[in-house]
């Protein structure tokens, strides 16, 4: 039984590039607490909270919740659920599965795969971080799930002339603030942003790229920023800082327009600013500030 092909290939909702990471969500998480405790099963009543923190940070704007994943995993073939009744789930409801006791797991023959061979969890990780979010994510995913960061070194390659490519085209500036930090002669805390992510089918070109500095890198794979229309930065409602640095970094972007790129690259495509602000921006823009 090939696990990395069954981890690769977990039935979600797809169309037209929409994220549906719940199921690798769960199963992250159950990795994680794998590691912790080989034999322990994940009581729903119990890690309900922690699952819909993990949906609410990383997941997609639109509300959801962790009883479909915790019920369709099951289907994956990598995950079992019982309850106090015996097994097999009593199906998505919220209360259903609280009152019945309902607790999950990963099924007998994956714990015994990964008992013979402890690298094939890294390998699984990997697996579900390539696959489904930036590279800008996975340490900080890895340590929400309570997974080592050891066995999550490799990476699969992507094209390495983007980076020149996309730093060259907004002149080594942060399209957001404007950083433009170097040491001698080579920057740092600039990163080539992808804006339609990799996982989802985005290309490595300068059109589905963004010159950004290491801090607005971050937020705007998390959602809190994002590319509007005419190019113009936009700030979550859902982001709440109160710190003048807050405000300074962040909050005052709102509205403005980004800078970049130079005369004869191309811009950020409208169909990648679209699937930005469809699958990963969180909630209303903020009104120009």
């Amino acid at each position: 039984m090939d696990w990395l092909e069954r981890t690769a290939k977990l039935k979600q909702w797809s169309r037209s590039g929409v994220r549906a990471p719940h199921k690798p969500l769960l199963l992250l998480y159950a990795l994680g607490r794998y590691q912790q405790d080989a034999d322990g099963e994940l009581r729903y009543s119990v890690v309900e909270e922690d699952l819909k923190r993990l949906l609410v940070e990383y997941g997609p704007g639109n509300p959801t919740t962790p009883a479909y994943p915790f019920h369709h995993l099951v289907s994956d073939g990598v995950w079992e659920v019982r309850t106090d009744h015996g097994p097999g789930s009593p199906g998505t409801g919220v209360r259903d599965l609280r009152t019945a006791g309902a607790a999950g797991r990963l099924v007998p023959e994956l714990r015994a795969a990964l008992r013979r061979e402890p690298a094939l969890l890294g390998r699984m990780v990997r697996v579900l971080l390539d696959q489904n979010f930036p590279p800008s994510l996975h340490e900080e995913l890895c340590e929400a799930v309570g997974i080592s960061l050891e066995p999550v070194v490799a990476r699969r390659q992507r094209d390495r002339r983007m980076r020149e490519l996309v730093l060259t085209a907004y002149e080594y500036r942060c399209a957001f603030c404007g950083y433009d930090g170097r040491i001698g002669a080579v920057p740092v805390g600039l990163e080539a942003a992808h804006v339609r992510w990799w996982a989802f089918g985005g290309p490595d070109e300068v059109g589905n790229g963004v010159c950004l500095c290491s801090l607005h890198h971050k937020l705007f794979d998390k959602g809190v920023l994002g590319i509007g229309e005419g190019h113009r930065i936009l700030v979550s409602q859902r982001f709440v800082g109160h710190s003048a640095a807050a405000r300074e970094h962040v909050l005052a972007l709102a509205g403005r327009p980004l800078i970049g790129p130079q005369a004869g690259t191309s811009p950020v495509e409208a169909a990648h600013r679209a699937w930005h602000i469809g699958q990963v921006f969180h909630g209303s823009a903020r009104p120009a500030a």
